[in-house]
């Protein structure tokens, strides 16, 4: 195991205790909507979603949704990074969110995060997500402590090749949250303007995004599965954001001696693969 101290033990689940709901338990599910290919090599528009919909999609009225994903431009009026942290109608609540999302700072070219309900009402998402969701109730949770990366491995990526590792062809999928509590990680914003020339390869993809260096504390909501059953998945995908104006598209730490990870994760009972496209590439996807 590249990092130089993990521990994996049952315990209970505080970390979501500030937010929408009491944890991140019950019924759990991964649910993958749309994907990469209606981002690049050119963008199709006409792929945005609904997460209350998708809630009832995926047989869960009322989930407690978390992930990582682009962001509603039929609604910002630009593309982003979005956070989603939302509580999905029920017959007996209303819904409520408090996603976040990065956008590219027309001004300076830095980093500018709000949280989307501050200006915005409504609950899509657009062209690529990666959800977990659950009931939201509290209960017991795998919690992951790490520290002092030795090998070259990001913090999700240990853990999602361990459980391959592990389980073999069984594929298994995880979500829920994780802290950098000290350090640096390198991260990225898409343009707030789509492409209008072709991106086929991640040189293209890479020249077209906007790489930073953002610092803890930093929450981070990551969906990751051991393994392609044959839907075309993104095996793993984490953005973050912060309560001091930063957040992205998470890649890795930037400074391995000092990084320091807290995480609170859950297996997901059930996958969902939705609105599938049926041509793929495997670009774009780090």
């Amino acid at each position: 195991m590249p990092f130089g101290e993990l521990q994996l033990r049952l315990g209970w689940d505080t970390a979501m205790s500030t937010w929408l709901a009491a944890g991140i338990c019950g019924k759990t599910r991964i649910a993958e909507l749309g994907g990469v290919p209606y981002l690049l090599p050119l963008v199709n528009k006409k792929k945005v979603y609904d997460l209350n919909k998708i809630a009832k999609e995926i047989k869960l009225p009322g989930a407690f949704i978390l992930g990582a994903g682009a962001g509603p431009f039929h609604t910002l009026g630009f593309n982003s990074e979005f956070m989603p942290v939302i509580q999905t109608e029920s017959e007996h609540k209303a819904p409520v969110n408090g996603s976040y999302f990065a956008r590219v700072n027309p001004a300076d070219g830095g980093c500018q995060l709000e949280k989307y309900s501050s200006k915005y009402r409504g609950f899509g998402c657009a062209l690529l997500a990666n959800l977990f969701a659950s009931e939201g109730q509290p209960g017991k949770v795998i919690e992951v402590k790490a520290k002092r990366r030795t090998g070259e491995l990001n913090f999700v990526t240990c853990m999602r090749q361990t459980i391959e590792n592990h389980y073999g062809d069984k594929p298994v999928g995880m979500g829920g949250t994780f802290l950098v509590q000290k350090g640096k990680v390198k991260t990225h914003i898409m343009p707030a303007e789509f492409s209008s020339c072709p991106l086929n390869c991640d040189e293209d993809v890479n020249k077209w995004l906007h790489f930073y260096e953002m610092t803890a504390p930093l929450v981070c909501l990551p969906v990751f599965v051991s393994r392609d059953p044959g839907f075309d998945l993104r095996l793993e995908h984490t953005h973050l954001f912060s309560h001091h104006g930063e957040g992205g598209h998470y890649h890795y730490d930037t400074t391995p001696d000092s990084v320091e990870y807290l995480g609170y994760f859950l297996p997901a009972e059930f996958l969902y693969r939705i609105d599938q496209p049926k041509e793929t590439h495997s670009f774009g996807r780090d």
